[in-house]
């Protein structure tokens, strides 16, 4: 198994795009002021492909995953 992974945002460079919003809402919320938020930090193993995806797919590359403890 796996360690587990945690999912986390740099609010300086998210300029608010909401890709990952589309691509993971289950893990990503964008709120009335558009500030992400992260709904699920430490994503379930069924979750990891589409969030690996999300913060690939961050045109500013806001978005981390690292080992949980890192």
């Amino acid at each position: 198994m796996s360690d587990q992974l945690r999912v986390s945002v740099d609010h300086d460079e998210c300029e608010a795009n909401a890709v990952c919003v589309g691509i993971a809402p289950e893990v990503f919320e964008l709120d009335d002021d558009e500030v992400l938020h992260i709904l699920v930090e430490q994503p379930p193993a069924d979750l990891v492909d589409r969030v690996r995806e999300a913060v690939d797919s961050c045109p500013k590359r806001a978005l981390f995953m690292k080992e949980a403890g890192q």
